[in-house]
């Protein structure tokens, strides 16, 4: 292949991918999402309640274990739904991010930490070592996840997408006369 055919194979490539910007990449998110979400609050729905072996931040120190326990369940199985399905996916992006940043203080932040380099050994999946570093890599992921999420919305295969082309398209025709 010559060089022209080349660049003009990546150009092709390229606009192609971005007429698929909007369908792929935020569907792909949700349904990773919806699955995390939705399988940690099936887990706290069919599991025993250890919130109240947590120390939560406040305010979130002021409501009861049994409440914060049903909250972050529902939360999660419904906004599971709602990510599934793309609708209210900023809202339920938003709501998730406060339960998952909760979470991290909570639960997966280092139990004691002085130095930065202290804080960074948390920054993993597993606590294998049972060293107290915490395990905040995986909230910080889905964190960056639902970033797309909150800013672009859920994409052209999402009921809040099909409800945005429905109103606007009413709404055009209704600005025009």
């Amino acid at each position: 292949m010559t060089m022209p055919k080349v660049i003009s194979f990546y150009l092709v490539l390229a606009a192609w991918m971005q007429r698929i910007a909007p369908v792929i990449p935020p569907l792909a998110l949700r349904l990773i999402l919806a699955w995390e979400f939705g399988e940690s609050g099936y887990e706290k729905l069919m599991g025993t309640n250890w919130f109240a072996d947590v120390t939560f931040p406040f305010p979130f120190s002021l409501l009861p274990a049994d409440v914060s326990w049903q909250l972050s369940m529902w939360f999660e199985l419904v906004g599971a739904l709602a990510l599934l399905l793309g609708v209210a996916t900023r809202f339920f992006a938003i709501s998730l991010m406060v339960l998952t940043t909760v979470a991290i203080a909570a639960v997966h932040w280092p139990e004691h930490w002085h130095t930065v380099g202290e804080l960074l050994k948390g920054y993993r999946i597993v606590d294998e070592d049972g060293d107290g570093f915490g395990n905040y890599k995986l909230p910080v992921i889905y964190l960056a996840m639902f970033l797309p999420l909150l800013f672009g919305g859920a994409g052209y295969l999402s009921l809040d997408g099909w409800l945005s082309r429905y109103f606007l398209k009413g709404h055009r025709a209704s600005l025009v006369q």
